[in-house]
């Protein structure tokens, strides 16, 4: 729905709906200025009273409407590629449903399905998603949750391009045709109304309030089979969505705890629910993700009756295993945290020029404008959930041997000029999103909207644009910023060190030199693209035959994607996968340069954190530059991908 036509007025009338006198009224309570007049704020210790000044205009260059992993990546790559960015999160924190309010795992493509047992089965993604979690491991070590929060939070603050906005919804698009103008917030803790004027919209919400206001084309609910010719879709249409839970964590007491139920509780029948193993109880530490509640028609407005239901199930639950005596190791367990806000799975779904389906998924189609990838199973969770028992819990339909591929044109809306979308709410059918709904596949979506978004900024034109006309440039950009898209090469025409630049390194342990220009900045599928020291120091050398002008040189490290990185509620999850910061990745190092045949240092990297190492300095002619690989946090050798150098 299209509302308010951005504040536009003729004498005498006021233009904004919502401030408009009540009927019946005898006191208008606000006035022609649209100022309330029955809130006069009075400051008693100098006796000066006033209106109250809580409506606020913004200007930005990229509004970015929610900041779960899917949100934080859009709006640090927006940010970051030069446009002045706004992120817009509901809650007091970020991270969505991977926050310390919900606590679900940061989880990825780590579940292929390889069938050669001798490849590894993780391809885990890098990029912005990556570098959050190495830092994590760096400043929270404790596996904090609450500290997890404030890791995001310094994530995002520190860029210079970025301003984040807690505690604040978008609840309306001002339109100008089929453009969004202007978003209304409504910031809880101040009582202020915002006025965020953007050239480009990402709404990364999840629901997607600001989308659905600003008239964006969506649909909910399960597709029927003929549609797409989805064979694990239902044989007709209907409405439900996958549910809704909320997690739980124990602590061990050390002695044997009683547990009480609440009076609100739901008895649990674990009869039913056990039967055919349905449901079952792996473990008392941590869960149990099949608490689980949805709706056959508008899953949104059922949140706050199926909040209620969820906890009423989860302690009917509890109180079976602490008390029916068929789970001793129960004992000594008691609630540490408990969930009150419940993590999402589905709601709307925005259409864009493309609808990703089980098909383009299973048949690993490849895509001219790939921007991301997944490979989580097909896992689509049963309707009705908790309160159908009959079926199981979850569907794994079908795994994947490979990684497939996600379009840009399932990105931005078909009808909405300047507004795109990531995460659970792009433009994919139900079956295709119980994949892709994944939280680091999300992330790898929302770096790529929030890179065009910024390219959409600096050359004037739409996302649509982008697609047709500049997908090339798009996909150069994101994956110099380490993303990988799979069958999709580096060919970034200004690296200078694919033009014409000769390579030379320290004698190798393993793999060569000249595959750091290969475009593939990763080893995958058993294929090597690196080249990898013998020992440290280690030197690598790009030489031109001419002088060239260079003010910036990059590179990518090991972060073994091999392992596993996120972190757990239940920490012993962790066996297995790296709970620091990757002993491989570069530590310290520096970059020479050769000038009129003298060599020069022109940047140092100290205790580095990110695969993706970034130098900039003063502008140098030079005919070769040097890197000196000194330190790595935790081997005796180095590996690195790829090997970049430009002019700024």
């Amino acid at each position: 729905m299209k509302r308010r036509s951005f504040f536009k007025t003729s004498a005498g009338t006021v233009g904004v709906a919502s401030i408009l006198p009540m009927a019946g009224c005898t006191t208008a309570r606000v006035n022609s200025k649209g100022e309330r007049t029955t809130d006069k704020w009075t400051q008693v210790g100098t006796g000066k009273t006033g209106l109250p000044n809580r409506k606020k205009t913004l200007n930005y260059d990229v509004a970015v409407l929610g900041a779960g992993m899917a949100g934080i990546s859009a709006a640090v790559a927006a940010a970051r590629n030069g446009a002045k960015t706004v992120l817009v999160q509901d809650r007091p924190v970020l991270g969505g449903n991977a926050s310390s309010e919900m606590r679900v795992t940061v989880n990825g493509v780590h579940g292929l399905r390889v069938k050669d047992k001798k490849q590894p089965k993780i391809e885990r993604e890098t990029g912005i998603i990556e570098e959050i979690m190495i830092e994590n491991w760096y400043y929270n070590p404790q596996e904090s949750y609450p500290v997890w929060d404030h890791v995001l939070y310094n994530f995002c603050v520190r860029e210079p391009n970025l301003t984040v906005m807690l505690n604040c919804q978008a609840t309306e698009a001002i339109m100008d045709g089929a453009k969004i103008k202007s978003a209304v917030c409504w910031g809880y803790t101040n009582e202020t109304e915002y006025v965020i004027n953007a050239k480009q919209f990402v709404d990364c919400s999840g629901d997607g309030l600001l989308a659905a206001t600003a008239g964006a084309e969506y649909r909910t609910g399960r597709e029927g089979k003929a549609e797409f010719n989805e064979s694990y879709a239902p044989d007709q249409p209907d409405g439900w969505t996958q549910g809704d839970t909320i997690m739980m964590i124990t602590k061990d007491m050390g002695r044997p705890v009683p547990f009480y139920p609440p009076e609100y509780a739901l008895p649990f029948d674990y009869e039913k629910a056990f039967k055919d193993k349905h449901r079952k109880i792996k473990q008392v530490k941590e869960g149990f993700w099949w608490v689980e509640l949805g709706d056959e028609f508008d899953t949104i407005a059922a949140r706050e009756d199926n909040r209620h239901k969820l906890m009423a199930y989860f302690y009917g639950v509890w109180d079976h295993i602490k008390n029916s005596g068929d789970f001793p190791e129960a004992d000594n367990l008691a609630l540490d945290w408990v969930g009150s806000i419940p993590g999402r799975r589905e709601s709307r779904r925005f259409m864009g020029d493309h609808v990703l389906c089980q098909n383009d998924m299973l048949d690993y189609r490849h895509f001219e404008d790939a921007v991301a990838y997944g490979g989580w199973s097909l896992d689509e969770h049963a309707p009705g959930g908790i309160e159908n028992l009959d079926d199981p819990a979850s569907f794994f339909h079908q795994g994947f041997e490979k990684l497939y591929e996600i379009p840009y044109r399932s990105l931005y809306s078909k009808n909405i000029s300047n507004l795109q979308f990531s995460g659970r709410n792009a433009s994919l059918t139900h079956i295709a999103l119980s994949s892709t709904r994944i939280i680091s596949t999300c992330a790898m979506m929302g770096q790529a909207t929030g890179s065009a978004a910024a390219m959409c900024v600096d050359k004037g034109v739409n996302p649509r644009d982008i697609a047709q006309l500049h997908i090339k440039e798009l996909q150069e950009q994101i994956i110099r910023d380490d993303t990988f898209i799979p069958n999709r090469p580096a060919n970034d025409p200004k690296d200078l060190v694919r033009n014409d630049g000769m390579l030379f390194a320290s004698p190798a342990k393993s793999g060569d030199v000249n595959l750091l220009t290969d475009g593939i900045g990763r080893d995958i599928y058993g294929e090597v693209h690196h080249w990898e020291s013998n020992s440290l120091p280690a030197e690598i050398q790009v030489v031109w035959e001419k002088p060239v002008e260079l003010s910036k040189v990059e590179l990518k490290g090991d972060t073994e994607l091999h392992k596993k990185i996120a972190m757990h509620k239940n920490p012993a999850k962790n066996e297995g996968q790296h709970t620091t910061v990757p002993p491989e990745l570069i530590k310290t190092m520096t970059i020479d340069a050769q000038v009129n045949g003298k060599w020069v240092q022109v940047a140092t990297v100290e205790n580095n954190l990110v695969r993706r190492i970034k130098t900039e300095f003063p502008t140098v002619r030079a005919t070769a530059i040097r890197l000196n690989i000194k330190e790595v946090h935790g081997k005796p050798t180095a590996k690195v991908f790829e090997v970049r150098a430009y002019k700024s």
